[in-house]
């Protein structure tokens, strides 16, 4: 009878493929997938809307003046030639309001404007165009000392001053600024791959903590081995995760697109201009994938086993902190990683097997070698077989250890311990 239960089993790959299509069916066919399609799209929003007001907040608070305070004639002169010079020079002079036009003989007291706090009077110059008085807190002294020289000579100019015409040769891009493009592409990836996976490797401790609840982990285990059941429960989340990454690319790309023939949305940025990865796009996005490929079987192996470990929802939320905690010191490591190229900091987070995927992805942003790839890919695919392979021997070993256990053996030992008290007393 023992030897016809192991052979009335299904095959170990064939159970993997029923439990990974019953629980992707399961998933993707509920009325909550909805949700947790939604779920990241909210902060995302709020996000691009919190940025927007915080930049108008920022433009309306920090617009500082110079508040021009002198004689009628003057401030006309110091205001016209603050707006020829803006023609050349650009958004590089300060704003300049005219604060008072003082009549013959009239004084000015600076400090004191300063000191009422009305407006955004940063500092007032005062004086003549000749011998301008700049009144301003040290710092925005310094700063704008040159450039209100600047304007007061232009003012006090009999002639109008000529600009020669600069000529200029456009180029699309520089290499300083090819390299900070790719590591903003860089830091971009890398945030969002930890922020998805996160996310997304939370779902597999709640359902297995549900099943283990209500019991179906135990009729599972009867007909199917435990290892296909890990097995097949981390595959099914990870097809349930990919559904969600192609909604949510397929939204974003939406708005971004939006955003391309609307640049105010994004302040003016052209999103169909970004900075190119080292590898090109297609490459880019391939090892996108199969980098978070890597990383979320590893990450879900941990939090499956870590899933199978606890019995309550409280021990999944105390024994998950720290797995969670360390990721996020792996995400920055990673990310502290792309000041040094080749340095022995880049090289330790790609040998370590948590923070591989989002070295790699980095380095695919912001260099051009393609050969690091492949040794890496075969690198993290080995560390895969290895968690997966130690996560479905923990899984198989403590899945079937309900919670209540070690409570029925407290009660039986205080039994014991009671009824020898009794006996003891009966002898006395």
């Amino acid at each position: 009878m023992s030897e016809a239960t192991p052979k009335s089993r299904l095959p170990v790959w064939h159970a993997v493929w029923v439990i990974a299509r019953r629980d992707f069916a399961a998933i993707l066919l509920s009325r909550y997938f909805v949700f947790f399609l939604l779920g990241p799209l909210f902060p995302i929003l709020v996000g691009a809307l919190a940025a927007g007001v915080g930049q108008r907040v920022q433009q309306a608070t920090t617009q500082n003046n110079i508040g021009v305070a002198m004689a009628a004639p003057d401030v006309d002169a110091m205001l016209r030639a603050r707006n020829a010079l803006t023609a050349s020079l650009g958004t590089a002079l300060p704003p300049m309001i005219a604060l008072k036009r003082l009549a013959p003989g009239e004084s000015f007291d600076a400090k004191a404007a300063l000191a009422s706090r009305k407006g955004n009077i940063a500092a007032v110059l005062s004086g003549s165009p000749v011998h301008p008085v700049l009144t301003a807190p040290p710092d925005r002294a310094a700063q704008w000392k040159g450039a209100v020289s600047l304007i007061a000579a232009t003012a006090a100019a009999k002639t109008e001053p000529s600009y020669p015409t600069v000529a200029t040769a456009k180029v699309t891009s520089s290499t300083a600024s090819e390299r900070v493009g790719r590591v903003h592409t860089a830091q971009v990836s890398l945030t969002l791959l930890f922020i998805v996976t996160i996310f997304l490797t939370g779902m597999v401790m709640s359902t297995l903590i549900e099943e283990k609840a209500n019991k179906i982990i135990e009729i599972l285990a009867a007909a199917i081995p435990m290892d296909a059941v890990f097995l097949g429960k981390l595959f099914a989340m990870f097809l349930v995760s990919m559904v969600g990454l192609t909604v949510w690319v397929t939204v974003i790309g939406g708005l971004v697109e939006l955003a391309g023939m609307n640049p105010s949305i994004l302040g003016g940025v052209d999103v169909h201009n970004l900075p190119t990865p080292g590898v090109g796009w297609p490459l880019y996005l391939a090892f996108a994938v199969l980098y978070f490929t890597m990383n979320y079987l590893i990450i879900g192996s941990i939090f499956l086993t870590i899933g199978s470990i606890a019995a309550t929802v409280r021990e999944v939320q105390t024994l998950s902190m720290p797995a969670t905690m360390a990721q996020i010191v792996v995400f920055f490591v990673a990310t502290l990683a792309l000041a040094g190229p080749g340095s022995p900091m880049e090289i330790a987070a790609i040998l370590f097997p948590l923070s591989s995927p989002y070295a790699m992805l980095a380095r695919a942003a912001v260099d051009e070698s393609l050969w690091p790839h492949l040794l890496a890919i075969g690198w993290q695919a080995l560390w895969v077989a290895v968690f997966i392979r130690i996560g479905a021997r923990m899984f198989r070993r403590r899945v079937m250890k309900s919670g209540p256990q070690p409570v029925r053996r407290r009660r039986r030992l205080f039994r014991r311990a009671g009824g020898a008290v009794a006996a003891a007393g009966n002898r006395v």
